[in-house]
């Protein structure tokens, strides 16, 4: 049992009999857990929902993944493109801490230039270093200008920053906070959120509450955020969060664990009638590409010994799924097949008439073989596809379409981690993959293809002088119209020399309580609560 009391009368929460004294409290579950609560350690999505709560960043994505101001309310580039200059807001206040002396603590520019510097200090660990290596100045990235102006300096144009300053691993902190709880950090936030920390059994449940000093208002000038607190559950069985949900005990679902879906969806992905006045159900694009990958390195000797080397093989493979088949009845419709390019609707840049990818043709499939000089000898050694075990029914349903054109497909289920150490060391040729956004940029996708990154995130190693050079101008070209022309040329070079096979578009699919309003989400499926409203 937990028992927790704010004395401060913001919140309490009595876990054995769910009572929130009249609070509008909202529930959710996280089955994997929460690893930490240090925004440097934001490297998947149960620490991102919480970090979010808690933290802001210079700016934030809307539900259309367009930039828009949070703790910066405005910016400006110079006039080469490589110097940011940020104009901070100056009415923004940490959550109260006993390390402020009961002083209100006020952010300031010099709190950006510790949270960045932080992120690539070695001795932080941090898996978000990352983001800004061999993009921002070697000497002096980060500069705190005065009070409220803050200057990020890159070693040459790269327009996808801001969205990469959206990410949660850039959420800034308070210098003194971090020194003061050292390790323990991870465990005592203080932030600018919407939400503040109250407490954390890591077994039982987080809990936050409502931060009254936030600074965000909405169009009617009401403070945000609209509830009183958040209650995070850790049941790692999907059959007690959904039993938990049914019982309202929880507010929200995020997916439906596959042993319920035939449960609650009907086979074109809508809720049944049993289902239609107990909950709601919404769906959207999700950042999202499920594929399978075929390594593409001709001086590896797997793919030497391969018919996979040719490409009308490779495109033949891709005309031989029936995708809509594939998402219909094993995916209860969550999903878009992919018939279009490696990028996902959702991202400004997607356009499924101008990037053309394969549909269903089985005629085009053999003909396309026939010409590649497919034996029948070559049919006799079958193609080892490697998945993980959640996975294996698509890829028992993928190796069956190929069998229909003669291609003979061996399913192999492995562990994630032996699949990840594998395509990191291009020891598996054909193999199951996703790629979800860490940034709203497609600049994120086409990079895993760009010839001069390793494995991650090039695992297929992919090499085409032509698309890397059109990555490279793609990275300086400001207007984007002109970078979204040619991000769209890349990922019509992908389909056509056809190193991946893309299987479908990904969909968020939230579950909600009757009585829960103003829910919003984009397509990297972050969790708003701000303007979220519980009757």
């Amino acid at each position: 049992m937990l028992v927790i009391f704010c004395f401060a009368g913001i919140l309490m929460v009595r876990c054995r009999d769910h009572t929130h004294a009249d609070k509008k409290i909202f529930r959710y579950n996280e089955s994997t857990g929460i690893a930490s609560l240090d925004p440097t350690f934001a490297r998947n999505q149960s620490v991102m929902w919480a970090i979010h709560q808690l933290y802001n960043t210079l700016v934030e994505v809307d539900d259309a993944l367009q930039i828009k101001p949070s703790l910066a309310k405005s910016w400006n580039f110079s006039d080469d493109k490589k110097t940011i200059t940020f104009h901070l807001r100056t009415d923004i206040i940490f959550h109260d801490d006993p390390v402020f002396n009961n002083k209100l603590r006020k952010l300031t520019a010099r709190d950006v230039e510790y949270s960045f510097y932080r992120i690539i200090n070695t001795a932080t660990a941090s898996p978000g270093a990352w983001i800004f290596n061999n993009r921002v100045d070697r000497v002096q990235p980060f500069i705190a200008l005065d009070d409220s102006t803050f200057q990020l300096k890159l070693i040459e144009p790269f327009q996808p920053i801001l969205g990469i300053l959206s990410m949660q691993y850039c959420s800034i902190v308070a210098e003194e906070v971090v020194k003061q709880y050292g390790t323990d950090f991870r465990r005592h936030p203080v932030g600018t959120g919407p939400f503040c920390f109250v407490a954390w059994d890591e077994g039982q449940a987080l809990i936050l509450k409502r931060n009254d000093r936030y600074f965000e208002k909405d169009s009617t000038g009401h403070a945000l955020p609209y509830l009183d607190g958040i209650k995070v559950n850790f049941f790692d069985s999907k059959a007690t969060e959904f039993l938990e949900f049914t019982q309202k005990r929880l507010d929200f679902i995020n997916d439906i664990d596959p042993s319920f879906k035939d449960e609650v969806l009907t086979k074109t992905g809508h809720l049944k009638k049993d289902w239609e006045n107990k909950l709601q159900l919404e769906k959207g694009p999700y950042l999202n590409i499920e594929f399978f990958g075929i390594l593409s390195d001709s001086t590896n000797p797997l793919v030497a010994g391969s018919p996979l080397r040719l490409k009308k093989i490779r495109q033949a493979i891709n005309y031989a799924i029936d995708r809509k088949k594939m998402i219909l009845y094993l995916r209860n419709s969550i999903g878009t097949p992919a018939e279009s390019g490696f990028m996902p609707p959702g991202l400004p840049s997607f356009n499924p008439e101008l990037v053309q990818g394969y549909h269903y043709d089985i005629i085009k499939a053999r003909k396309l073989l026939q010409e590649a000089g497919y034996t029948h000898e070559q049919n006799k050694q079958p193609i080892r596809l490697l998945t993980i075990p959640v996975y294996s029914g698509i890829a028992s349903f993928v190796a069956n379409e190929l069998n229909q054109v003669g291609i003979q497909v061996q399913v192999e289920t492995i562990q994630k981690s032996l699949l990840f150490e594998q395509t990191s060391k291009s020891q598996a040729l054909f193999f199951r993959g996703s790629w979800i956004a860490d940034y709203p940029d497609a600049e994120n996708y086409l990079s895993v293809f760009y010839s001069k990154n390793p494995a991650p995130p090039n695992y297929t190693r992919y090499k085409n002088p032509q698309f890397d050079a059109l990555y490279n101008q793609a990275l300086q070209e400001i207007n984007d119209s002109v970078r979204y022309d040619l991000y769209q040329q890349m990922d019509r070079m992908i389909i056509e020399d056809a190193p991946i096979v893309p299987l479908w578009y990904d969909m968020t699919i939230h579950l909600w309580q009757k009585g829960i309003s103003g829910y919003g989400s984009n397509s990297l499926n972050m969790l708003e609560l701000r303007r979220l409203k519980k009757d």
